[in-house]
């Protein structure tokens, strides 16, 4: 017949013996963490929509000042 294997004992559980937690449950100490503040003011990405509203609006005018011409803008006839 085949022999049958010892099992281990149990880890984590109380009084097994089986080394559970060897720590202490003290809490570390937190990293310290550097806090920075953000830049007041407009940023780059700020910049680009504020650039890009611009020139969609001029270009609008501009096509509607070269239809004004025919007589069909809106704004310019």
């Amino acid at each position: 017949m085949a022999r049958s294997r010892k099992k281990a004992p149990a880890r984590g559980r109380s009084g097994s013996g089986g080394g559970g937690r060897a720590q202490s449950r003290k809490a570390t100490p937190a990293p310290e963490v550097e806090v920075v503040e953000e830049e007041k003011g407009l940023g780059m990405d700020d910049g680009i929509a504020i650039v890009t509203a611009i020139i969609l609006l001029v270009a609008f005018l501009m096509v509607d000042r070269g239809r004004g011409m025919f007589g069909e803008g809106m704004f310019f006839k």
